[in-house]
């Protein structure tokens, strides 16, 4: 499933959540994974459109911690490679 907020992506493309640094953000412009994983993503917060903050990782470096609407939520870095955004 594609989730999309169509408003503009950069012109070489968006970024995955898992190419952003720590304590960068970006605004979330689609989720391409399967439909029910898009949509237990949207119920924790993740909705195109909204701002998303990386937080911190775990001493490996995944899972990585992110800030999305009051709230914090790890994601391993396969799973964050399929939510694309607009970095800010």
């Amino acid at each position: 499933m594609q989730l999309s907020f169509k408003n503009g992506a950069r012109a070489n493309g968006p970024a995955s959540l898992a190419d952003l640094g720590e304590n960068e953000e970006g605004t979330l412009e689609r989720i391409d994974l399967p439909a029910d994983f898009a949509h237990r993503l949207m119920e924790l917060g993740f909705v195109p459109g909204h701002a998303i903050t990386v937080a911190h990782s775990a001493p490996g470096g995944d899972p990585r911690v992110f800030r999305v609407d009051g709230s914090e939520i790890a994601l391993r870095r396969e799973t964050a490679r399929h939510i694309l955004l607009r970095k800010q």
